[in-house]
């Protein structure tokens, strides 16, 4: 097959659907994975009724099996491996001791150790691939850790350090790791999601606009590298003012957003 080849994660819904839908528009074909099996038959028949081209497969991203089956099933169809998106996350909101610890570790399994796993795993695939690329969904949470969204905010920050290590160990397999930087995005993940920030900030970003961004990032490859690209207004003046004001007025400005 001589199509581009995209392998998403958590593609029944949210950014994941649109992601697949955005790139099976453009001439990829698509690997589309999630444990809701109904939302991906429904992606499936929207993107072959528009002569796309799509695979799906039921995948847990913390099982190690799964990943190696899917991967193997999806380089056999194909003989390629372009982008691997890692998008598959869950969000638990409020005060950190009042969430359960198994909540806490389910978070850091799906959206850490998930993200762990599927690169690892699909590193032969990448490195067969010339010029493939990795594109992990971070979160502006990361920025600065978030009252109300600690475990979550953990997980995308070693998301982003996993990122950073790795375009630089991975360039000389020919390979581009970046990271993809939304703030609230209105997907089910956020429905009944009431925090300080989300109150404060508002949830300005539709589905659309980050696989917008997700095609934009994987568009550039220019010489200088770049590894973070936020998404919206919002993210880029929040990642600008971390980046470049004191640490005390960066906690104090997350302090105001939050209500804490």
């Amino acid at each position: 097959m001589n199509r581009p080849t995209v392998f998403i994660t958590g593609a029944a819904a949210g950014i994941g659907r649109a992601t697949a839908l955005l790139f099976a528009a453009q001439g990829y074909h698509v690997g589309a994975y999630d444990l809701d099996e109904v939302g991906l038959t429904r992606l499936a028949a929207d993107i072959t009724g528009k002569g796309g081209s799509v695979r799906t497969g039921v995948l847990d991203v913390t099982n190690d099996t799964q990943w190696a089956q899917r991967l193997a099933e999806f380089d056999a169809e194909n003989g390629r491996l372009d982008i691997l998106v890692n998008n598959a996350g869950i969000l638990r909101a409020g005060p950190f001791e009042s969430i359960d610890l198994s909540a806490h570790r389910a978070i850091v399994e799906v959206n850490l150790v998930g993200v762990l796993a599927g690169t690892h795993s699909a590193f032969p695939y990448l490195r067969a691939t010339p010029g493939a690329q990795v594109v992990n969904l971070c979160s502006a949470s990361a920025i600065y850790g978030q009252a109300e969204l600690a475990s979550y905010g953990a997980t995308k920050a070693a998301v982003k350090s996993l990122t950073e290590a790795l375009d630089l160990e991975w360039e000389a397999h020919d390979i581009r790791v970046i990271a993809i930087w939304p703030l609230f995005v209105a997907t089910a993940m956020v429905e009944g999601v009431t925090t300080g920030t989300t109150k404060s900030l508002g949830v300005r970003l539709t589905a659309d606009d980050v696989a917008a961004g997700i095609w934009a990032a994987t568009r550039k490859r220019g010489r200088l590298p770049k590894v973070h690209y936020e998404i919206g207004a919002q993210a880029k003046v929040l990642a600008t003012v971390a980046k470049y004001a004191p640490n005390w007025a960066v906690r104090t400005a997350n302090k105001f957003f939050s209500g804490s």
